[in-house]
């Protein structure tokens, strides 16, 4: 199933659903953390999630190229599977923002 990602402009959208934002605002915090408990979908958030969480990014337009790895590198992003592009991708997008934010002039 391919997931569909929607952009919003803060604050648009509100007025429109079923959400009773009048009755929302008026709330106590013991409203609040009541109905959390009372929800069967939510639940406590073990710190060790964070160790394996993966940030998601919605896909960016890919340009299809021809690079040359060393056979070393590439066969290590191979053995961890499925994915090994998007992989490799993102350890090129992580240093390039990091240079990036450093120098702005260098996009």
């Amino acid at each position: 199933m391919k997931k569909r990602f929607t952009k919003v402009r803060l604050g648009e959208g509100l007025e429109e659903g079923r959400t009773d934002w009048k009755r929302v605002q008026t709330l106590s915090d013991d409203d609040i953390a009541r109905a959390i408990d009372e929800d069967p979908d939510t639940f406590e958030l073990d710190p060790a999630w964070l160790d394996t969480a993966v940030i998601v990014r919605p896909a960016r337009p890919k340009e299809k190229i021809s690079a040359r790895f060393d056979k070393d590198v590439l066969d290590w992003f191979k053995s961890q599977g499925e994915g090994y592009q998007s992989r490799m991708n993102a350890v090129l997008r992580a240093y390039y923002e990091a240079q990036t934010r450093r120098n702005p002039s260098a996009r």
